[in-house]
C-alpha cells in the first residue's frame, strides 16, 4: 500500500511556496504559483499540482523559465490588454493581468488578454474559475509544445491545447467549469505513469509510427491521440490560432518541451476572453444559466462540468488533500 499523509491547503500553499523561493523564484512570482497548486491539489487534479513543484525548480535552475521575471502589460486598444511574461512563469502573468482585465471587462463589457513569451499555466481552469468568481464569463487557452499529429499523419503538430469556460453564479461562484484538452488524457497523466513505471491504456497514446501503444515512454516519443479523433485536432488547431497566433507566442512546433532542461524557454502563450453577461443579456442571463443548471441536476446521476472537481474542493477544505510520501519527500528536500 502506498504511504500517503494529509496536509491542509495552507500548507500545501507553503510548502510549494518555499520550494519555488529556494529554487532561485522571487515571493512576489513564487505566491500566485503557490496558491494555483494549493487550488489545482483541491481540486483533486493531482498531476498538476505538487508533482510539478520539482519540475518548475529544475526550470528556474536550468534557466528554461525566469524566477525573477517581471511581467509588462500594455494596453493598445480599449479592451485589449498584452503581456510579455519575459519568459517567467505563467501564474505571475496572469496575475498582474487580471487584476485589469477584471475591471476593464466590467466597463467595457468584454476584454481580452494576450500573453506571450510564457510558460506552462498549470490547470487552465484554475484561471477561469477566478473570472467567473468576480462575475464574468471567462473563456481560456494555452498552447503546448506539439504533441498531437494531424489526421492520418504521425509527426505532432499541435499541443495537447486545453481550453476553459467558466460561467459565475449569483453568489460569485464558478456554476459551470468545463477545462478539456484536446487529447483523450493531458500529457502530464502519461508523464506521471512513465515515472511510476505503469502503462497506460490503451487510446491514450501512439508510438513514433503512429501506431496505439500501452507503454508511456514510447508515446512520449510519438504522439497524443486527440479526444474525438480529427474532433480533438480541430479543437488542438482552435487553441493554437487564440493562444499562439493571436499573441505572437511560439506555436507548438516551436517550443521547448515543458519537462527535462533542454531547449530553454518555451515561449508559448495564453488567451483569456472576459465578458460581463450584464452587458448582453442583462437579468436574463442568471434565470437561463439557473434553467440550464436545473436541466443537469433534475436528473438523477447527471453531473455538470466542473461537479466533480467542485465536491473535491469542498472535501479538501474540510479535511485536508491526501499526498503521496515519496513526492512530498522529493518537494521537501527543495527546501
Amino acid at each position: 500500500m502506498t504511504a500517503t499523509e494529509t496536509l491542509s491547503l495552507t500548507e500545501i500553499e507553503d510548502l510549494a511556496f518555499r520550494a519555488l523561493v529556494k529554487a532561485g523564484t522571487t515571493e512576489g512570482n513564487a505566491r500566485p504559483l503557490a496558491i494555483a497548486t494549493a487550488m489545482t491539489e483541491a481540486d483533486g487534479v493531482s498531476s498538476h499540482g505538487l508533482a510539478y513543484i520539482p519540475i518548475y525548480a529544475q526550470h528556474v535552475k536550468c534557466g528554461k523559465v525566469d524566477g525573477s521575471a517581471r511581467p509588462v502589460i500594455a494596453n493598445p486598444r480599449p479592451a485589449v490588454l498584452i503581456a510579455d511574461a519575459a519568459t517567467g512563469f505563467a501564474h505571475s502573468a496572469i496575475d498582474v493581468g487580471f487584476a485589469r482585465l477584471i475591471p476593464l471587462a466590467r466597463e467595457m463589457g468584454v476584454a481580452v488578454l494576450a500573453i506571450h513569451n510564457s510558460y506552462n499555466c498549470g490547470v487552465l481552469g484554475v484561471h477561469t474559475r477566478r473570472l467567473a468568481e468576480a462575475g464574468l464569463v471567462g473563456l481560456g487557452f494555452t498552447n503546448a509544445p506539439a504533441s498531437i499529429a494531424p489526421s492520418g499523419g504521425a509527426k505532432p503538430v499541435l499541443g495537447t491545447n486545453p481550453f476553459s469556460i467558466a460561467a459565475p453564479d449569483a453568489q460569485g461562484n464558478a456554476a459551470i467549469l468545463i477545462d478539456q484538452s484536446a487529447s483523450t488524457i493531458a500529457k502530464s497523466e502519461v508523464m506521471k505513469h512513465a515515472r511510476e513505471g505503469k502503462t497506460v491504456p490503451e487510446g491514450w497514446v501512439l508510438d513514433a509510427d503512429g501506431h496505439p501503444t500501452t507503454d508511456p515512454d514510447a508515446g512520449l516519443k510519438g504522439s497524443m491521440v486527440p479526444s474525438g479523433g480529427y474532433k480533438g485536432v480541430g479543437i488542438a488547431l482552435t487553441v493554437e490560432i487564440m493562444a499562439a497566433a493571436l499573441t505572437g507566442a511560439a506555436l507548438g512546433t516551436q517550443a521547448s518541451p515543458f519537462s527535462g532542461t533542454a531547449g530553454g524557454p518555451p515561449r508559448t502563450g495564453q488567451f483569456f476572453v472576459a465578458i460581463d453577461p450584464g452587458a448582453t443579456a442583462g437579468a436574463d442571463f442568471q434565470a437561463k444559466l439557473a434553467h440550464l443548471l436545473a436541466s443537469f441536476h433534475d436528473q438523477d446521476g447527471a453531473r455538470l462540468p466542473g461537479d466533480g472537481r467542485k465536491a473535491c474542493r469542498e472535501r479538501a477544505q474540510r479535511e485536508g488533500v491526501v499526498v503521496d510520501a515519496d513526492l512530498l519527500a522529493k518537494v521537501r528536500a527543495l527546501v
